[in-house]
Order: C-alpha cells, then sequence, then structure tokens
C-alpha cells in the first residue's frame, strides 16, 4: 500500500507534492507494448527495420539532438529559418512536446541543475530523473516557458509547439500505406507502421531520459561543475553524442560534446558538414579540457 501510495503521489526535495498523470502514463504503456508487439516474426523484416533506423535518425539525431538542443535551446550555431522548421519538425516526431516546453524545460534544468528545482534530478531518484518526471504533474514551481521568449517570439515555432502530436498521425498513416504497397500486405504496411512509430519513439524515449538519469549518475568528469554531470560513452552511443554530459555543462553553448578524440560527436560532426554545405555558420567552438 506504502509503495502504491509513492508511486501515484510523491514528495520532491523542495517540499511540493506532484501526482500521476494517468493519460501520459496510459500513452507510454500502450506505446512500449506496441513496442514489444513489434517483435512478433510477423512484424520483422528488413524493410521495417531500415524504416526504423532513418526515422530514429530523423526524429532522434536530426530533430530531439541537432534541433531542439544544440539549436534552439542553446543556440550552437545559425542556420537559415526553414531548416530550423524542418528540424523542430523532425523533433516532434519524437513525441518529446513541442519546441516551447521542450526547450523550457530543458534550459530550466540547466538554470537549476541537480538543485531542488531541477525537473529530473536523480537526487530526487533514478527512475524519478528517468520517466517519473514525466508522468507526474506540478514538477517545479516554475513555468519552463517563462524561459523560451526567444522562441515565442516566432509564430512557426509556436504554431509548431501547438500542434506538435499531429505530423506522426500523419507519419503512421503514410507508413501503413507504404508499407502495404512494399510488402504487399497490410501486415507489412502494420510491421513499418509498429517499427517506425512505436520501436522508434520507445528506443528515442530512454536514450534522451538516459541523459538524465545515467549522465547524472555514471561516468567520468572533464570539467568540475557544480552539478552531478558525467561523460558516459554509453550513453552518448545512444543519443547522438548527448551522452558527453559534463562537457555540456561545463559549456553549455558549446556546438561539440565530445571534447578529447575519442569521445565521439556524430551531432557535431553534421554540424559541422553543413557549415562546408552553406547551411550553418556562427558555429560556438568549445574550448577543449586539457587539449
Amino acid at each position: 500500500m506504502a509503495l502504491s501510495k509513492r508511486f501515484f503521489q510523491r514528495t520532491l526535495r523542495d517540499g511540493r507534492k506532484v501526482h500521476l498523470r494517468l493519460f501520459y502514463m496510459l500513452v507510454f504503456s500502450v506505446l512500449h507494448i506496441l513496442a514489444l508487439v513489434a517483435f512478433l516474426p510477423m512484424f520483422v523484416n528488413l524493410s521495417a527495420l531500415a524504416v526504423f533506423a532513418v526515422l530514429a535518425w530523423l526524429s532522434g539525431g536530426l530533430g530531439v539532438t541537432l534541433g531542439y538542443h544544440r539549436l534552439l535551446t542553446h543556440r550552437s550555431f545559425v542556420t537559415y529559418k526553414p531548416i530550423e522548421y524542418a528540424l523542430a519538425i523532425f523533433a516532434c516526431l519524437a513525441w518529446q512536446g513541442g519546441p516551447v516546453q521542450w526547450v523550457g524545460t530543458h534550459r530550466l534544468h540547466h538554470s537549476e541543475s541537480d538543485e531542488p528545482g531541477d525537473p529530473h534530478s536523480p537526487r530526487d531518484g533514478f527512475t524519478w530523473s528517468h520517466i517519473l518526471w514525466i508522468i507526474h504533474s506540478a514538477r517545479t514551481g516554475d513555468d519552463p516557458r517563462q524561459l523560451t521568449k526567444d522562441i515565442q517570439r516566432d509564430p512557426v515555432l509556436c504554431w509548431i509547439s501547438r500542434y506538435w502530436y499531429l505530423p506522426q498521425f500523419l507519419l503512421a498513416m503514410a507508413l501503413f500505406f507504404l508499407g502495404w504497397e512494399w510488402l504487399g500486405s497490410p501486415a507489412g504496411g502494420l510491421s513499418w507502421v509498429l517499427w517506425g512509430i512505436c520501436v522508434r519513439v520507445v528506443v528515442m524515449y530512454h536514450a534522451t531520459w538516459f541523459v538524465n538519469s545515467a549522465a547524472h549518475t555514471w561516468g567520468y568528469r572533464n570539467f568540475q561543475t557544480q552539478d552531478n554531470s558525467r561523460n558516459n560513452w554509453w550513453v552518448a552511443l545512444l543519443s547522438f553524442g548527448e551522452g558527453w554530459h559534463n562537457n555540456h555543462h561545463a559549456q553549455p553553448r558549446s556546438a561539440a560534446h565530445g571534447m578529447r578524440w575519442y569521445e565521439l560527436d556524430l551531432t557535431y560532426w553534421t554540424i559541422l558538414l553543413m557549415r562546408a554545405c552553406g547551411l550553418a555558420w556562427k558555429v560556438v567552438r568549445p574550448h577543449r579540457p586539457g587539449v
């Protein structure tokens, strides 16, 4: 009974009581169940796996990591507005919210990192930092939207923020009919939906959440920051370079999170490629630790 009550209601370090949001819990549960269904033999095929890989990179790598995080949140580089909007739409496919809410929450995390106002610090519990903060209400006393005045001045980003959930449904319909046409059966179309939507979204959820939880718990530190951020190699592999989290907290505006030769950062390489093609400029360079 005590465990059940603790799951539905928690008290954070600042004394704020938070309650479970049942709708969020239901959505996450359904997505995880459907992701498991995708592993049934009738839904496993090479084309579905390819759809998963491509869309994971578009939504997680280009969308959340490059678009939401390094571009919109920290302004680590500048690009053309149509590219900025396209990256934001790709990020919406990760189903982690619109740009206003996502950027505001992450900026709040930086301003209160591992302090009582942090929306997802492991100091409130590892599972809290990984997932429970999402499915509980009233995470902090601060409204993350107050930190996104620059985003809210852009009417297109506001429109994307308002309807951030719609592109996923349009993509699901397109995948179903394309998969049906490619594989010649409704089951083929369903396999593309399960792998291209459900498995992808769940994997990208946990890749992002591990930055909040594991990368504030395990790993090494290049910089003595005030928080407990860590550099974690396997989180970096899952999240397109975001796992070099101590580097990032030491230099938030740096376009590069990997700062030593062995800290592979696919997203920074993408930014350098964009710059070489004339699609990115004013790229913020890191001050590398000890090199």
